[in-house]
């Protein structure tokens, strides 16, 4: 399967783990980091999988999203930005063409993986099954001003990272976790001290709890 969004990343493989979607309870758009790919996303399954899902994880081109800090000028970082959030935002319509309903949709990203799938459900909010973001927050530089048009209407999201992550300050988690509740999602922040970039049990717990509730 690919999307067919505009370059780079318009076009590149998505692939699917978990049941097919004409037989899946929910779907999870699963987002890889910088210098990574699906594969390394879909690592996670079995570690938060829960039966009956969709997994579905685009592949970045040249595996990565954009080139640089999350936190870098907007402009400096497209067209990847633009093209990645198009491919995460077809993959819901994919999803939604399928019959399952936004609330069975989970946004799941790690690093700029987390960055781009959080950025993309802010970008178009709804009634989504959850917004999971492990160390990342919303992409923009510092100072940006987020639109906060639309409601989540009680969308678990959690945000999990290291007060310490060389690529994503604490004070961008919290931020970010400030915009998605006054956007009226249910938030939950986890800064974990001292622990590397990396998702540990206490997140991969969190996230498997969330996809049992959205697949029940």
């Amino acid at each position: 399967m690919t999307i067919a969004p505009a370059a780079p990343h318009g076009g590149q493989p998505v692939v699917r783990a978990g049941v097919d979607l004409d037989r899946a309870r929910a779907a999870v758009i699963m987002v890889h980091g910088r210098g990574a790919g699906p594969a390394n996303i879909l690592d996670l399954v079995p570690a938060i999988g829960h039966p009956g899902l969709a997994y579905l994880a685009p592949a970045a081109s040249g595996g990565t999203w954009y080139p640089k800090s999350f936190m870098a000028p907007i402009a400096e970082n497209e067209p990847g930005i633009s093209s990645g959030i198009a491919v995460i935002h077809d993959l819901v319509g994919v999803i939604t063409a399928a019959g399952i309903p936004t609330s069975r949709i989970v946004f799941l990203g790690f690093s700029q993986g987390a960055c781009l799938a959080s950025t993309a459900a802010q970008r178009r909010p709804d009634a989504y099954g959850g917004v999971i973001a492990f160390s990342g927050g919303l992409i923009g530089p510092p100072g940006t001003v987020w639109s906060e048009a639309g409601s989540f209407a009680s969308t678990p999201v959690f945000l999990g990272c290291s007060d310490v992550d060389a690529h994503v300050p604490e004070a961008r988690v919290r931020e970010t976790a400030a915009v998605f509740q006054r956007m009226g999602a249910s938030v939950t922040t986890r800064i974990y001290p001292g622990m590397g970039h990396l998702v540990n049990e206490d997140e991969a717990a969190f996230a498997r709890d969330l996809l049992s509730r959205v697949a029940q």
